[in-house]
């Protein structure tokens, strides 16, 4: 919010805007009261070298049909020539003269010019050419009776000034309004707050505007009062000036008022012309689904049944509850009769229909996070105060339409306030007695005594509504900065959960393979998991940012291999990536079976590659998993992949990815993967790790190869080695995989390099037999024939 010092001066007396250290203690200030000042901007320079000036005579050059000469007399005796694009102004209006050598703010310095040969010496202004708005009809105009020859800043009272830049919280609502800030810092520096007291109008004949209020659930409050004599034009100059640096374009002496009542006050109003309003008066009520009406901004809005409007009494809507009115209810420039309406709604209605219709405006901004509902006969009564200056004959009419709904809250609010609890909470030592110095100039009144104390919450603050909130009121009115820091005492020291060092334990693995860390992103195109060959249920994202991440991955494998697909494109081959991440497939409730996954993808590798990775991560985390080739995971090579099976649920899968699904990624590469669900394996208690001797006896290998069926899984057939060779064999290694028509269909070779090595001894041929022959018996059990 821009806040303008000299108005906010209005309600105390805080600072002059030519007082640096003044006004830095004042930003200092309002920041520690939880008003953070996010810049400080000096405003009010005038343009040196633009001085009054009136004007002599006119004249139209019979070849200059755009422009005409006009003479000038800026106090100094001397008649000056200036050429002018305007035609506004009269003889003997005083205008804005720049004289030579002026710099005006764009940049642009004002040096003799000729038209047809005649030097212009100098050149009249505009509003816009002065940085006063944004009005470039025109000469600006200024006092008949003003003296020549006089700095135009001087001349309409444009004095250095102070914005200050506010970045408020949606808890402090009353600080939407300057009154609410000035009454929050004039109690924070112990200074005299004045806030503003409008006279009460002087009634004139009975005209109503009346309301019929239907839901009052959504509008707890609605009034309108009727005023006559309104002549609309532009508002005084001081009001233009503060709206401009408040962000508002000011656009007449109505409007204007009516905006500055809702910066000032925090309370939006409306006029509208009773002329103009159907039945005269108003109906408030829900709108019907799909019922449409178009707003101030041109925009025709589609609304639902969660909308309140404002309609007139025909039930024609002219505006939305809270957040603009409708095209057909502006004041015109014949509007000489208006019912000036102001509301109360609901702030969660506000709220969704703002959000809903993208349209955020000065009103909803402060009705969604609440209005004082009995400050509107005082913005009633300052709006007529303020109209008055430039409408001599406003009447203010008897009649006010008052209509209250259900949905008003309380006038009268109060909670108990325990000074134990203060310091309780913020550590502090006060007294109760301390208690009504900090709270009462705030609005918020401590009566009774002892140590319990009744606080009066001020209909101002709809945020405070407990005692902890009062306690932060006393906090900020106390100071943060006395209140210091307690750092909770415990006796449990921080510490990595089981489940974490196991993690950390698995990345350091990874990472010692050579393995790198990839965080594709978790949002995935629609189509990426059926190209993976993860075809299934997904959960689509309601609002995505884009659409080629409108899905949650239900596996880490699609964004890996996307990873993999450029890096080759980018001539980077046999690249090596892990992710630990979290996947999301549909679940059968409302939330979806999220669970921690790890992937493996090695580019170049072959599956050999990837169970390699298996067993170095299940020796260190001391877990295990039998490997079954007769459930291969979909979107894995049919006769090289595995699910790892521990106990009846799978915990993952090993093997390579494929063909086709490397096809549709456009990787060349063959690719090894591991697949495991984290949440399983991590939440497993290791077996306790044994320790063995390294032998310091030679290592001997044997080659073994067999002939097998093809739907006998290697897996069944190494296990079968490996128990019928004994404590000897240290280590097993299918290095040959042979198929051809001399074994016969459905079957293949397995070739295995065994290796074996003894702790206490040199192995002698006879131990190599006997190890060849226990392995060669195993297999047969197995079916397996003996190649020779």
């Amino acid at each position: 919010m821009k806040v303008l010092l000299s108005w906010l001066n209005e309600y105390g007396d805080f600072a002059d805007p030519t007082d640096d250290d003044a006004v830095q203690r004042l930003a200092d200030t309002m920041t520690a009261l939880g008003l953070a000042v996010e810049d400080i901007d000096r405003v009010g320079a005038t343009v040196d070298g633009v001085v009054s000036a009136r004007v002599l005579r006119l004249e139209q050059h019979p070849d200059a049909a755009k422009v005409q000469r006009v003479y000038v007399d800026a106090g100094d005796g001397s008649e000056r020539h200036v050429w002018c694009g305007a035609f506004n102004m009269q003889v003997g209006d005083v205008v804005p003269l720049a004289t030579l050598g002026t710099t005006m703010p764009n940049g642009m310095t004002i040096e003799r010019r000729g038209i047809l040969g005649i030097d212009s010496e100098g050149m009249l202004c505009a509003a816009d050419e002065l940085g006063l708005g944004t009005d470039h009809s025109g000469i600006l105009i200024l006092p008949a009776d003003t003296e020549l020859g006089v700095p135009y800043g001087e001349v309409l009272g444009i004095r250095p000034d102070v914005l200050f830049d506010l970045d408020l919280t949606r808890n402090r609502p009353d600080c939407w309004g300057y009154v609410g800030i000035a009454r929050d810092v004039a109690a924070q520096m112990g200074i005299e707050f004045r806030p503003p007291t409008p006279p009460e109008p002087e009634w004139g004949p009975e005209r109503t505007a009346p309301v019929e209020l239907v839901s009052g659930d959504r509008c707890g409050r609605f009034t309108s009062v009727v005023m006559s004599g309104v002549e609309v034009g532009p508002s005084p100059d001081w009001m233009q000036r503060r709206l401009l640096a408040a962000g508002m374009r000011p656009i007449s002496n109505v409007v204007d008022a009516s905006n500055y009542v809702t910066l000032e006050l925090n309370q939006p109003t409306h006029a509208y012309d009773l002329e103009t309003l159907g039945g005269g008066g108003f109906r408030i009520r829900v709108a019907s689904e799909g019922e449409q009406m178009v707003t101030l901004d041109g925009e025709t809005r589609t609304l639902t049944e969660a909308d309140v409007l404002i309609c007139d009494a025909d039930d024609v809507p002219i505006g939305i509850g809270g957040v603009m009115g409708g095209l057909d209810s502006e004041i015109s420039d014949t509007t000489t009769v208006v019912a000036h309406e102001i509301a109360w709604f609901t702030p969660l209605t506000v709220l969704q229909t703002s959000s809903r219709l993208g349209l955020r405006t000065e009103a909803s901004a402060r009705y969604e996070r609440g209005c004082d509902p009995y400050i509107i006969d005082t913005a009633h009564a300052r709006f007529a105060e303020l109209l008055g200056e430039t409408c001599p004959n406003l009447v203010v009419h008897a009649g006010k339409a008052d209509e209250r709904g259900p949905g008003l809250p309380p006038q009268e609010r109060s909670t108990e306030l325990r000074i134990s609890e203060v310091n309780r909470v913020l550590g502090t030592e006060l007294t109760a007695d301390d208690l009504p110095p900090l709270l009462d100039p705030i609005g918020f009144t401590v009566s009774g005594s002892g140590d319990t104390r009744t606080v009066a919450i001020p209909s101002w603050r709809p945020d405070s509504t407990e005692e902890i909130d009062v306690i932060e009121e006393v906090a900020r009115h106390y100071g943060y900065e006395r209140v210091g820091k307690t750092v909770p005492k415990s006796t449990v020291h921080g510490a990595l959960s089981v489940k974490q060092q196991r993690r950390r334990l698995l990345r350091e693995v990874l990472l010692g393979l050579g393995i790198s860390e990839a965080m594709p992103n978790p949002f995935l195109a629609p189509d990426t998991l059926a190209k993976a060959g993860l075809d299934g249920p997904t959960i689509s994202i309601t609002n995505p940012l884009v659409v080629e991440e409108s899905v949650l991955r239900t596996s880490l494998r699609p964004g890996l291999l996307e990873a993999i697909a450029y890096n080759e494109s980018h001539r980077a081959t046999g690249v090596k990536l892990f992710e630990i991440g979290h996947v999301y497939p549909p679940g059968s409730g409302e939330l979806p079976d999220e669970y921690e996954a790890l992937c493996v993808v090695l580019a170049g590798e072959e599956a050999p590659a990837a169970m390699a990775v298996w067993r170095e991560i299940a020796t260190a985390l001391g877990v295990g998993a039998r490997v079954d080739q007769g459930r291969v995971p979909a979107g894995l090579h049919a006769t090289r992949s595995a699910t790892l099976q521990a106990g009846k649920d799978p915990t993952g899968a090993v093997g390579e990815v494929d063909p086709a699904v490397l096809q549709r990624f456009e990787v060349t590469e063959r690719v090894a993967i591991l697949e495991l669900d984290l949440d399983e394996v991590l939440g497993r208690e290791p077996k306790p790790a044994q320790w063995k001797p390294v032998s310091k006896y030679p290592s001997s290998d044997l080659d073994l190869a067999f002939i097998l069926s093809d739907d006998v899984p290697a897996e069944k057939l190494e296990k079968a080695i490996r128990q019928g060779a004994g404590a000897l064999l240290v280590d097993i290694e299918l290095f040959d995989v042979f198929r051809g028509e001399s074994l016969g269909d459905g079957r293949r070779s397995l070739a295995y390099r065994v290796r074996l090595q003894a702790d206490d001894r040199n192995l002698t041929d006879a131990d190599i037999a006997e190890v060849r022959r226990g392995a060669v018996a195993a297999a047969t059990k197995l079916g397996a024939e003996l190649r020779g």
